[in-house]
Order: structure tokens, then sequence, then C-alpha cells
């Protein structure tokens, strides 16, 4: 989805410092929540999990008449992961694929400020779906993906506008309009991406149910436990 594919010199090391000082104050932040309180193993392990598949998954583009596109399941990440880990995962990937050459190092930090947004995004928006409209498993990782998907791929607009391409003739605004008709392909592959997280997240909501319980803050039905001692069970 929405992913700055630009090699390392398209912006100036003023803002390539900008955008990588907020993306390290987001870090930082989610660093500092997650040293205050125990991780679970668990949520460790389908952090991992999420981290194997969205690389795989990111690495697989889908050309276009604008320029190519992918899937990039952050929002998906978001909800599984929750939005802290979610974010260290997006960092990950966003690492390893500047490694491989899926855009440059200096990219790293404006699109983890993207991915980072997809994943917060996409988990409070499922969460509200989820606990405050009560809406099903489907709509629900619908919404918050196309929703999530859908900012991030105007803040992808933002970025590149504000910072400018270094070598180009094009002034912010002609940047601007030529970045609209990206952002346009990245609108109808979030809707895309959508329809293939509401799946995912109606499989999760069948089988293991209390995947989308622990991390939409959605608590699974505990029963009462029976007496242990003298006299009938209560109720």
């Amino acid at each position: 989805m929405a992913h700055i594919h630009l090699e390392d010199g398209a912006f100036s090391p003023l803002w390539l410092l900008i955008w990588s000082a907020i993306a390290a104050i987001l870090i930082a932040i989610v660093l500092l929540a997650n040293r205050r309180k125990e991780i679970p193993s668990r949520k460790i392990a389908i952090a991992a999990m999420c981290a194997s598949v969205g690389f795989a998954v990111f690495m697989v583009e889908v050309p276009t008449p604008v320029g190519p596109v992918h899937m990039n399941l952050t929002p998906l990440i978001g909800i599984l992961a929750g939005p802290g880990m979610g974010s260290l995962v997006a960092l990950v990937i966003n690492i390893f694929g500047a490694a491989i050459g899926h855009g440059g190092w200096g990219m790293v930090g404006p699109n983890s400020i993207v991915n980072i947004a997809e994943v917060v995004i996409g988990y409070y928006t499922f969460r509200f779906f989820k606990t405050m409209t009560k809406t099903g498993d489907f709509w629900s990782g619908f919404s918050a993906t196309t929703i999530a998907l859908t900012i991030s791929a105007f803040l992808v607009v933002l970025i590149v506008s504000v910072s400018e391409i270094q070598g180009s003739n094009l002034t912010r605004g002609e940047t601007l309009n030529n970045m609209l008709i990206l952002a346009v392909a990245n609108v109808v592959a979030a809707v895309v991406e959508g329809t293939v997280t509401g799946y995912i997240v109606s499989f999760l909501g069948r089988v293991r149910p209390d995947l989308l319980a622990a991390m939409a803050a959605s608590p699974p039905d505990k029963r009462k436990p029976l007496a242990t001692s003298g006299g009938a069970p209560d109720g």
C-alpha cells in the first residue's frame, strides 16, 4: 500500500533528518510505553509472525500505470499485535525492505511514519467498530483497513510534496498534483486490501476469537467457575 519508493538522495539531508527524527520519537514513545509493562510471550510470537508475513507480502508489487502498489497488511498487524508492538513490526519490515533495495535507507524514517500511522489507525478504528458500534468482524476489519490506508495514502502525498525531490524541476504544487494521482490508485488498492483483511479477520474470529478479543479490548466470555467445596454450584 502507501510506501515511498524513492532511492537515497531523493530527499534533501534536512528533510531526511526531520522525518527520521519524527520516526525516532514515535519509536521511542513505543519503547518507553512497552518498558513499563511485561510483554507476554504470546504477544511477541504474534508480532514475529506478523513481521515475517508482512515482509513477504510487502515484497510483492503490482505494477499500475501510475506506479507500483502492494499490500503490506499493516492495519491487520495493528489489529493482531496492537499499536505498540505493531509499530515496532512496521519499523523492522522497513529496515529489511531497505536492506534488499525496496526503497533507500533514507526512506526508512518517512516510511516508518506512514506505516506506524496505518498500524495505529487500523488498531483503534477496528477497536471502535468492534466495541462501540458492535460491527461484525468482516466489516470491522474492512472499514479499519480502508480508512487507515486511505489516510496513509495522503500522508505519503504530504511527505513527498513538502520534502520535494532533489533534481526535479517540479514545484511543490506540481508534485502535489502528480502525487494525488498515485494517491487515488492507493485508495483503490486500500479497498482491495480492506476486503482481504476483512476476510482474514472474519476467519480468525471463527477459529481463533481469542486473538481478536485480546487485541480489540473485547474480553472473551468467562464462565463462572464451579464451586470446589461443599454445596451446589452457584447459579
